[in-house]
């Protein structure tokens, strides 16, 4: 995680919730949250698995929009969300520009989810979540700056809870042509995870009673915090996530 985050968590924050789904089958031997090969659909979202992977670790985190002891509750007028992403999603943006390329009619649906704050439109309304929403690209630590403006909006008193996302598709030929060549020209950009992977943090301000446990003081994960090199740049959000008595595989 950057310098900058790690110095703006000065106070710590309760981790009231958490969830990852990571890369599946072999890649995903004594990993967290081991993802399934074929995430839940979700309707008007097609071809990509970013809006998918989003959801299914968003309901992992929150539990059921439909029941009352979800984690957002009536609480969704002081909610926020935060999407982190290097590179969105890259299935949908390169599936519309070789559509238009090859002359084909345009669709409506990947024009829709081609903006990377539609998965959690969804989401707030399943939720009833109408606090601040954003989603920010950082070449060098996603996962760092989307904790960063969490705390912030915490400190402004802007919300009382905000749901932090990352999430990554895994790399196609533009996006490793694009990281590699920047980083050769650059300081090295935020590692990329093995595959499609998506960590959500659930952060609220501590109270004077909150378990030691469950208080997240920074994003680095420290030395009982392991970093998972799987994960990519999101490793750092889902150490963030894990108790810290929990140890990796």
């Amino acid at each position: 995680m950057s310098t900058t985050a790690a110095k703006a968590f000065v106070r710590p924050r309760e981790v009231a919730g958490a969830a990852c789904l990571a890369p599946w089958g072999e890649r995903a031997a004594g990993l967290p949250g081991a993802a399934p090969e074929e995430l839940p659909k979700v309707v008007g979202f097609v071809l990509s698995r970013f809006s998918p992977i989003v959801n299914a670790a968003v309901l992992d985190c929150l539990g059921d929009p439909a029941a009352p002891d979800n984690l957002i509750g009536t609480a969704g007028d002081r909610t926020a969300m935060v999407l982190a992403t290097l590179y969105g999603d890259t299935v949908t943006g390169d599936t519309a520009t070789a559509r238009m390329v090859e002359g084909q009619v345009h669709s409506p649906l990947l024009f829709f989810q081609s903006v990377t704050t539609s998965i959690l439109g969804h989401l707030t309304k399943r939720y009833g979540i109408t606090g601040p929403l954003t989603s920010l690209s950082h070449q060098t630590d996603p996962g760092g700056e989307a904790l960063l403006l969490a705390d912030s909006l915490l400190e402004s008193g802007a919300a009382d809870q905000v749901v932090v996302v990352g999430v990554e598709t895994a790399a196609n030929e533009r996006a490793r042509s694009v990281h590699d060549r920047l980083t050769a020209a650059r300081e090295p950009l935020g590692a990329l995870p093995v595959s499609d992977a998506a960590a959500v943090v659930l952060l609220r301000r501590a109270s004077s009673d909150t378990a030691a446990s469950a208080l997240l003081a920074s994003p680095d994960p420290g030395p009982d915090r392991p970093v998972i090199p799987e994960y990519g740049w999101l490793g750092g959000l889902v150490a963030a996530g894990l108790p810290r008595t929990e140890v990796a595989a």
